[in-house]
């Protein structure tokens, strides 16, 4: 495509459009019911858009990348003709002269980047799940993983340091410094994790403003297709750039959502190993804040981008972890407490939630929000259920994760467990016990659906019965209250003494 060849089609497209948007790679016609993309002819060093081909190439690549998760948006690649009668034509009898990606149109608004405030703990919920399965099949890359990591972390140090005089020297060098500090310490276990399978095919550009929210329902597009460099990455890689962006956008809470759910939905199709990965989890989130960093300043936004280098600094310096526990009789708020706690512990996105209620439908190979038969509530497989909750929350503080474990805990037993496995980790242990009078407790039990939780009227009876609430030593509170009272006065008392 000449340029003036580019000129023509430009100037066509436009014609049938209401407005256009300019991106460092491409044109973007908008009309009321469709959206036409034109790759620039540009060879940007990492991205080279310079030939027909090779803007083909990419297209195709485009349509086939985004059709696991965005198949409703992708249409179809089509060709700019020439026609007999010098005109311009999508898929004529003429020779192709230039290639389009037809997208359908949708709401600018509904991009998540436009309000993140929109993202509720059910729609992060959602996120998660939808990324980690989208993770579990995801062709396997061995070539990327660590190679990719390696490339774009010498690429981010170049880029900064060639804008240090704008950012300060100062702070460009000690975030390389860090960076590569990190990721020295880190390679063995990236390298491992490479060879393991967890190198894959991915989105590769999984923030905020490439998810957006239709019928309720979270919707990830526009993924990398032009630089394999860039897309086969490690799974947790992909994931760390969304993790960043809540993090960065003051979400803390639902990019903690978002990891627990993911961690949940991933254990159902990776092993026990692909939670030691989360040690490199900080390095990941830093690369990828180093990412937005220098997009930001050639986009012209120094504060930004200073902003961005700061976060990555911090990402590399993470909070030591620390070993929660909820426990009360079904009905407390055990869940809802310990998602409003966790965003404030440990590192970012904060502590991982572990509810042995999923764990329950994990084990038992159901899905989430499945009910389960009475009869698999056996003696056996209870001490199964908690049994794995320990093993993966020993797994997460290794790793340098903060974890609340979310259960009943009404056996003394199981909550001197918990307080041991802190102990025998060396990380500070936070026991809350929630209570709330019997009639709260039988209401919100009766009408609570849609949960991983399959408790009844019944079982809320049962461990009344079973429970000697005066030998409980943890924390009480009051479950009456509102959550977000109740979680922030624990939080200012039970953290603070963590640092005294």
């Amino acid at each position: 495509m000449s340029n003036g060849h580019e000129a023509e089609i430009i100037a066509w497209l436009l014609g049938q459009s209401a407005r256009s948007i300019d991106t460092a790679c491409a044109h973007v016609f908008l009309s009321d019911e469709v959206a036409w993309k034109l790759k620039r002819n540009v060879d940007l060093g990492y991205v080279d858009f310079s030939t027909r081909e090779k803007r083909k190439w990419a297209l195709d690549r485009e349509l086939a990348f985004n059709q696991p998760t965005a198949s409703d948006i992708y249409r179809a690649v089509r060709s700019i003709t020439r026609e007999a009668d010098g005109g311009l034509a999508f898929d004529g009898a003429g020779r192709p002269i230039e290639y389009v990606l037809e997208m359908r149109r949708f709401d600018d608004g509904a991009v998540l980047a436009a309000d993140p405030s929109v993202i509720d703990g059910e729609i992060a919920e959602v996120l998660g799940r939808m990324i980690a399965d989208f993770h579990s099949v995801a062709p396997l890359r061995p070539s990327g993983g660590i190679t990719a990591l390696e490339w774009t972390i010498h690429s981010n140090a170049g880029l900064l340091r060639d804008l240090k005089v704008q950012l300060g020297e100062t702070r460009v060098e000690t975030m390389v410094d860090a960076t590569y500090a990190e990721w020295q310490r880190q390679r063995p276990l990236l390298a491992a994790r490479t060879q393991a399978g967890f190198a894959r095919r991915c989105h590769g550009d999984l923030h905020l403003a490439n998810i957006l929210l239709e019928n309720g329902k979270p919707v990830v597009f526009d993924c990398i297709e032009f630089n394999d460099l860039l897309s086969d990455l490690d799974v947790q890689y992909d994931l760390a750039f969304l993790l960043m962006d809540l993090d960065f956008r003051g979400r803390r809470d639902a990019g903690v959502r978002v990891l627990s759910a993911y961690l949940d939905q991933a254990a159902r199709s990776f092993g026990p190993e692909f939670l030691d990965g989360l040690a490199a989890l900080p390095l990941m989130m830093a690369v990828r804040a180093a990412v937005r960093a220098h997009v930001s300043m050639h986009a012209g936004d120094m504060e930004l981008s200073k902003a961005y280098v700061d976060a990555a600094i911090a990402h590399l310096s993470p909070a030591s972890p620390v070993l929660g526990a909820v426990g009360g009789f079904s009905g407390t708020g055990k869940s809802t407490f310990a998602r409003a706690i966790a965003p404030a512990l440990g590192a970012s996105p904060g502590a991982v939630v572990l509810r042995t209620d999923e764990v329950r439908k994990r084990l038992a190979g159901a899905g989430p929000v499945d009910r389960l038969s009475p009869e698999i509530y056996t003696a056996e497989f209870y001490a199964r259920v908690y049994d794995a909750a320990f093993t993966t929350a020993r797994a997460l503080i290794r790793a340098g994760c903060s974890v609340v474990l979310d259960a009943t805990f009404t056996e003394p037993g199981l909550r001197a467990r918990a307080e041991a496995l802190a102990a025998d980790l060396g990380v500070p242990f936070h026991g809350v016990w929630l209570q709330a009078p019997l009639e709260v407790l039988e209401a919100r039990v009766g009408t609570r659906v849609g949960d991983a939780s399959d408790a009844t009227l019944q079982v809320l009876h049962d461990q009344i019965a079973r429970c000697e609430v005066s030998s409980v030593t943890w924390v009480r509170v009051d479950a009456t209250q509102s959550t977000a009272q109740f979680a922030a006065t624990w939080l200012a008392g039970s953290v603070a003494s963590d640092h005294r």
